[in-house]
């Protein structure tokens, strides 16, 4: 199977870019409710409604959420695309459709994603509230979970831009994590489930993005809901959608997103998780904070009549401005940066810097500055 054809086939034209709130999304739930499979599961702290979408009539049952946390939204993008290849009365859709019941969250936190937060209107990380179900939303997810019975869950996340895979110098544009299930992280039957479909995920998507798949990191908190539902016995899948090289609306990252579930879903179907692919999910190389946005090295600077040369970096701040998302530079780091990338990169090469207040970068402030008096950067960019 051509599985980037198959994701431009059915690709949901209408939605595109970071901001997604329940206005994008439920005219499409609304069109792909052709057999009564939209129901409204409850509501969010400001009264916003939350969905579920259910179809399939097959044994194993796969629950998948997105937007616990609102300003992540790559993969409920993925997850729509997804939604529309079950609906496309292929016979690749009804051999899945024969086989899992699927039940589907779209944005389990609507306010977060319409604030574009990562909180609910409480400011509560739902994500940390999975034992004391504070929230309205964490009450929802864990109603369903109990009522729907699922073989397995997929926690679907978005991660900053400042991991990397290791020290490799390649951006985490996808990473995965079969969270442990106790304070050993130790492997019982059903995390070795989810393990095993990460591994055969892991090797799909090295045809795609060879050496940009990370680990997450498996330190136990009951807390967090992978944890909880791992430890309730029930094989959980954490997804976590990165960077990829000037990708910042992550619409290529949607398309890898979209990937690892066709092949997850695959995997299960031919049932090719009886093994044992631990050393394989092992060797995936655990993420690393090692990126910023932006790297400039070897800047001459004027500081109290001395001439110096030093490093900076900058880092976009993601700002909701007008029902728009905006990417804003701003300097996050001086001095010292071995052992950090950045997704650009400028050798000044003993320029000198200035910007219109200062002779030397300053910490929070935006990345908007002059090298030698000729070359130009706006919002942390080169102005052409």
């Amino acid at each position: 199977m051509d599985l980037q054809q198959l994701f431009s086939q059915y690709k949901e034209q209408s939605i595109k870019g970071r901001y997604i709130t329940l206005d994008e999304i439920y005219p499409i739930l609304e069109k792909l409710n052709t057999k009564n499979q939209l129901e409204i599961i409850g509501k969010s702290v400001l009264e916003k409604l939350i969905y579920k979408y259910q179809i399939g009539i097959g044994k194993t049952k796969i629950l998948l959420w997105s937007q616990m946390h609102g300003n992540e939204s790559t993969t409920t993008k993925a997850l729509i695309d997804f939604l529309n290849v079950l609906n496309s009365n292929s016979e690749f859709a009804q051999k899945l459709l024969n086989t899992f019941t699927f039940c589907c969250i779209p944005i389990l936190n609507p306010d977060g994603a319409k604030l574009y937060t990562r909180e609910n209107a409480n400011k509560v990380d739902l994500n940390r509230d999975s034992q004391d179900l504070s929230q309205p939303e964490s009450r929802i997810l864990r109603a369903v979970f109990d009522e729907f019975g699922p073989d397995f869950c997929y926690n679907l996340h978005d991660q900053r831009t400042i991991f990397g895979v290791g020290s490799s110098g390649k951006p985490a544009t996808l990473s995965f994590l079969a969270p442990a299930y106790n304070e050993e992280r130790e492997v019982n039957e059903s995390r070795l489930k989810a393990i095993n479909i990460i591994a055969k995920i892991n090797t799909v998507l090295q045809q795609f993005i060879p050496g940009q798949v990370g680990r997450f990191d498996d330190a136990f908190n009951i807390n967090c809901i992978g944890d909880t539902f791992q430890s309730l016995g029930v094989p959980t899948i954490l997804f976590e959608a990165g960077h990829s090289q000037n990708d910042y609306l992550r619409e290529e990252t949607r398309k890898f997103v979209f990937i690892a579930l066709v092949s997850s879903f695959e995997t299960l179907y031919e049932n090719d998780i009886v093994g044992n692919e631990f050393d394989k999910y092992l060797s995936i190389s655990q993420n690393k904070v090692v990126f910023y946005d932006f790297l400039y090295k070897n800047i001459k600077i004027n500081y109290d009549g001395i001439e110096i040369i030093t490093n900076f970096a900058a880092q976009y701040k993601e700002e909701l401005i007008d029902n728009r998302i905006c990417f804003n530079a701003y300097i996050v780091h001086i001095s010292n940066l071995d052992h950090y990338f950045g997704h650009f990169e400028y050798d000044a090469e003993g320029a000198l810097y200035q910007d219109e207040n200062n002779d030397f970068p300053t910490l929070n402030e935006k990345a908007d500055f002059y090298l030698d008096n000729k070359v130009k950067f706006v919002n942390g960019s080169i102005l052409q």
